[in-house]
């Protein structure tokens, strides 16, 4: 791919696989699909969610509160999540088998106690940037492919971002899989594509 493109490797960690405190169904089918991929490009950049104990976006921190409920935070309406992505715990490392040796950069986000982070750009207060967008206007990259997990939630979001923040954005759908929450994922394409992010597939590229 051009030099003016990147590819954005969400949040492939432990507890979002099978057998994860958070896992995604057949999350671990993606992981050889985005290692070629990522041979397609020469700028790579990873997420990694980096949660501390007891985040606020975890249910055990709310009494009364299971896994999935809502509630209100200052910034908005918040799932509540199981615990998962602890910092230096196995659930939040990279997949062992995710190979991908010329990423450039890993960003971390979701380490703010108080403020959940879905989006590579920015925290889920649409305030707090994680300096991603900086980063690639610095490196003249305007034009991003997406995939990894979730696609409604944690790619949905830095989709939308990438676009609110001005880059083109693609998801590819095959190397992306979905938690599905409550119709969360047809939610997650419309808005998506409303905002003009453009599926594709992977031999697309």
């Amino acid at each position: 791919m051009e030099q003016n493109s990147a590819l954005l490797v969400i949040d492939v960690q432990n507890d979002f696989l099978p057998g994860g405190s958070l896992a995604v169904e057949d999350g671990n089918a993606i992981i050889p699909l985005i290692n070629d991929i990522s041979r397609k490009f020469q700028n790579v950049i990873i997420t990694q969610d980096w949660h501390t104990n007891a985040h606020l976006s975890f249910a055990s921190s709310h009494e009364g509160k299971a896994p999935f409920d809502t509630i209100e935070m200052p910034y908005g309406t918040q799932v509540l999540w199981p615990e998962h992505c602890v910092q230096e715990s196995h659930g939040a490392a990279l997949a062992s088998d995710l190979n991908i040796p010329h990423t450039q950069m890993i960003i971390r986000k979701g380490y703010n106690h108080e403020i959940d982070s879905y989006s590579a750009f920015m925290e889920a207060d649409k305030t707090t940037m994680t300096g991603l967008t900086g980063y690639l206007r610095e490196r003249g990259i305007d034009s991003l492919y997406l995939c990894g997990l979730a696609t409604d939630f944690c790619v949905a979001w830095s989709a939308l971002d990438a676009r609110a923040q001005g880059f083109e954005c693609h998801v590819i759908e095959d190397a992306c899989r979905a938690i599905d929450l409550d119709g969360s994922l047809k939610a997650a394409w419309e808005n998506m594509q409303k905002a003009g992010v453009k599926p594709i597939q992977s031999n697309d590229l």
